[in-house]
Order: structure tokens, then C-alpha cells, then sequence
């Protein structure tokens, strides 16, 4: 189990530097503008924060990759936790594909390194 929840902590910090990388430097091309769905304008007008929220999720990446490396349960489990509330306050508020693509992921990954412990 604890290759599981390796490999799932893994897959979400990489979704994670993929949401940095679409949120920071692709906002306002195709990849970007499919995501959000936005014309070319409102990309313009929203790309600051766009990059303030991919930003965010670089930090999670960052702290789930430090999980890993150090093997310490509860970072890992910070981290997740963050990703998880992260992603239910997104769908509430923004998008409820953010449930699927961040919040539930987190969950999994959470999960697993639980039953791994």
C-alpha cells in the first residue's frame, strides 16, 4: 500500500505543477482559455490572478514533493488536506469540475496514505 500511496501523492503533485504551469504561463493561450473558458480579454484582465493562483498550487506541489522525499506522514497528510479544502472551496465557489480534478484526487492519495501508516 505504501507504493499506492506514493504513486498518488505523486499524480497530484504533478496535476498540482500542471496547474501552476496552465495558471502562470499559459493562461491566456489556448490551454488556458479552454480551461477557463474565457475570451481573449477577460484572459488578459484575469491572468494576474490566474498566476496568483497557480502560485498556490506550485506551494502544494512543492509541500506534497517534501512529503515524499521525507517520508513524514504528516506532511503528506498537510499537504492532501490543503489540496482536498482547496478543491471543495473551488467547487462551491468557482467550478464543480474542481471536485474531481483537485479534491477528489487529494482524497484518494489521502486515503492511501493512511491505510499505508
Amino acid at each position: 500500500m505504501d507504493t499506492v500511496a506514493r504513486i498518488l501523492i505523486g499524480l497530484v503533485a504533478a496535476l498540482h505543477l500542471y496547474f501552476l504551469v496552465l495558471e502562470m504561463f499559459l493562461w491566456q493561450r489556448p490551454p488556458g482559455r479552454a480551461l477557463s473558458g474565457f475570451d481573449a480579454d477577460m484572459a488578459r484582465l484575469t491572468a494576474p490572478l490566474a498566476a496568483n493562483q497557480g502560485l498556490y498550487n506550485g506551494f502544494l506541489a512543492a509541500g506534497l514533493v517534501w512529503g515524499l522525499v521525507s517520508g513524514a506522514l504528516a506532511t503528506q497528510v498537510f499537504f492532501l488536506a490543503c489540496v482536498i479544502v482547496a478543491g471543495v472551496y473551488g467547487a462551491a465557489t468557482a467550478n464543480r469540475r474542481i471536485l474531481f480534478a483537485q479534491a477528489l484526487p487529494g482524497a484518494l492519495a489521502l486515503g492511501a496514505a493512511l491505510l499505508a501508516a
